[in-house]
């Protein structure tokens, strides 16, 4: 009975190859997320830096930066908040890049090569489980941001189901940028290269948005360039889902259009840093 269920299984495996990637894709996910269980300090680290960022940004830049006519705090708090939530999701590229590294030099990656895996499911398997540490993330995020002041809906009202598509797009756009960590992984030596590499991107594509500043207020090359970066168009998103201030009023199809061009940013992103990690990793060598 038991042969006639493992040649079952193997036909199956072979007959529907989508199903067996996904199989393998989450068996791997849940090895790292094993693995982020016992070593409780990559989710506690991780969360400590984006909430410094909240308390730092809300505290001390809050009474300077203009919004619209007002300095008020109060609304450059709620003005903050979807950047400061985009950056964290973003900034966890960094750790899907020293992870991959780190299983490449531990060998861990020519491995699960020499098993009967499908192609890209260690990538996915990985890819997926980050998502899952930055959902974590963002939960605890979301609840400190309530902590010191911030509301939904404080410019214009919102409910229940455009908040929640807001943070769908946040964890999208995350998951995307963790297929750039991934190709970085895999193209460095050691993990501390990758969390250099996977890092240091990041500060422009970040800061040269909408993220903590108007971009309206920006010279105007820069604020073209900011209201095209795909993470300006997520932001945007966010505020306009969320009811807060600081929508910015621009003739630039993203910024008109930012729901739309969030999710086309975040897939494109994926497919073409899924295709290019894929292929990587099928030729990399520990």
């Amino acid at each position: 009975m038991s042969t006639v269920s493992t040649d079952t299984e193997q036909v199956t495996a072979t007959t529907h190859p989508i199903g067996q990637s996904v199989r393998d894709s989450l068996v791997i996910a849940r090895r790292n997320l094993i693995r982020m269980t016992r070593i409780p300090e990559m989710v506690l680290f991780g969360v400590v830096q984006p909430v410094m960022f909240v308390i730092l940004f809300t505290y001390v830049f809050g009474g300077s930066m203009q919004i619209g006519n007002t300095t008020d705090p109060d609304v450059y708090k709620d003005f903050l908040m979807a950047g400061i939530f985009a950056q964290t999701v973003t900034f966890a590229t960094a750790g899907s890049a020293a992870g991959i590294a780190d299983d490449m030099q531990k060998g861990l990656v020519d491995r699960f090569r020499s098993l009967p895996m499908a192609r890209g499911a260690v990538l996915t398997g990985r890819t997926v489980a980050d998502l899952v540490q930055t959902a974590i993330t963002l939960l605890v995020l979301a609840i400190v941001a309530l902590i010191v002041g911030w509301r939904t809906g404080s410019a214009e009202p919102t409910n229940a189901v455009r908040i929640l598509v807001g943070f769908a797009l946040l964890l999208l756009l995350g998951y995307a940028f963790t297929w750039i960590g991934a190709l970085i992984g895999l193209s460095v030596r050691t993990p501390e290269a990758a969390t250099s590499g996977g890092i240091i991107w990041l500060f422009p594509v970040t800061f040269v948005s909408n993220a903590f500043v108007d971009s309206s207020q920006m010279t105007p090359w820069l604020r073209h360039i900011a209201e095209w970066n795909p993470f300006s168009a997520t932001v945007q998103a966010c505020r306009e889902l969320f009811g807060n201030p600081g929508v910015v009023q621009s003739d630039a199809w993203p910024m008109q259009y930012p729901v739309w061009a969030s999710v086309i940013w975040s897939v494109l992103i994926v497919v073409v840093f899924r295709t290019l990690a894929v292929r990587k990793y099928r030729s990399a060598s520990a």
